[in-house]
């Protein structure tokens, strides 16, 4: 089987930090999770070619962070957008991408600012037991942050309804961007010649299950979507179990750093004290009290007092 790891959008709700970086390479603890992915993918040997599916934006970011990391399997393919208006969706970018790689084998397809809290090798073994196409689903617990996804409705373990972003949601079990597609149900451009949604891949389940089954892979344990910032710090806070990680290039003196504070490489934090805090490389942080804060790369920042998420990249405070 081939796998697909999507990487295309903008992430317009993490600007400034990443307008000019993919918020897949956003470290968390040691690593990204994409790199945490990708990892696992290379692993299995049921999966032969890894498509880090991008835009044009980005795609030298990511065939530079391919080629220092020295994936085998992986390669970058990069769908016609620059910009976030002139994004195709995911549906539509899968499409290009089958028709572009020529796909026609089994097809994996994984968010790449996902992590999840399930060994994907336990999907796969899923999907081989099932035969047909399968995805992954969460309970996420609450009905209201239910609204901002995927909701699925199943009859034992086989998809019977699914809704995207509801308004009032019946349940709490949630699609979490992860699935698997035998090569006769890789139907995208079937799909969209109907005229359908080619936004979110939900709508895409939707369509399938009406006409073939679809099963559902449920996992319990963690689930990160890094699409914000405080999503991000969850997700560092976890990668962190509430500790602090400080690079050996970083500088810390006269500091108190608090939980979940992440200092790297070529960074100096002085006279500061910071909680809940991501500095990145090359930054300065001096007689500032942090907390819940997100520094770019070569930020300056001097007696600041900073409470509540806060983004700061080169060029001042958003």
């Amino acid at each position: 089987m081939d796998a697909v790891v999507l990487a295309g959008g903008y992430a317009t709700r993490l600007w400034p930090i990443t307008r000019h970086r993919p918020k897949m390479l956003l470290p968390v603890g040691d690593t990204t999770v994409v790199d945490r992915i990708l990892t696992d993918l290379e692993s299995d040997e049921r999966v032969d070619t890894i498509y880090l599916s991008t835009n044009e934006a980005f795609g030298s970011v990511f065939q530079t962070h391919v080629d220092e990391m020295g994936y085998d399997a992986v390669e970058v393919s990069i769908e016609d957008t620059a910009d976030e208006d002139e994004k195709f969706g995911v549906v539509g970018a899968l499409a290009q991408l089958v028709e572009r790689e020529g796909i026609d084998d089994d097809l994996l397809v994984i968010g790449g600012d996902n992590l999840v809290g399930f060994d994907i090798g336990e999907f796969l073994d899923y999907f081989e037991r099932r035969g047909t196409s399968v995805l992954a689903a969460y309970d996420v617990g609450s009905r209201e942050e239910a609204k901002s996804y995927g909701l699925v409705s199943l009859d034992d373990e086989r998809v019977v309804d699914f809704q995207e972003k509801p308004d009032d949601p019946e349940s709490t079990l949630v699609s979490v961007a992860c699935y698997l597609f035998p090569a006769d149900s890789i139907r995208f451009a079937e799909y969209l010649s109907d005229g359908q949604n080619p936004d979110e891949p939900g709508w895409y389940i939707d369509w399938l299950r009406s006409r073939e089954p679809v099963y559902t892979f449920r996992f319990d344990g963690v689930w990160f979507d890094i699409g914000t910032p405080e999503s991000y710090l969850e997700t560092v806070e976890w990668a962190l179990d509430g500790g602090s990680l400080v690079h050996p290039d970083a500088t810390v003196e006269n500091s108190e750093l608090g939980e979940t504070v992440h200092v790297m490489a070529d960074a100096e934090v002085t006279d500061s004290s910071l909680d809940r805090t991501v500095v990145f490389p090359g930054a300065t942080v001096d007689d500032c009290d942090l907390d819940s804060s997100i520094l770019g790369e070569t930020v300056e920042l001097d007696g600041f007092n900073g409470r509540g998420v806060l983004l700061i990249e080169r060029g001042g405070k958003d």
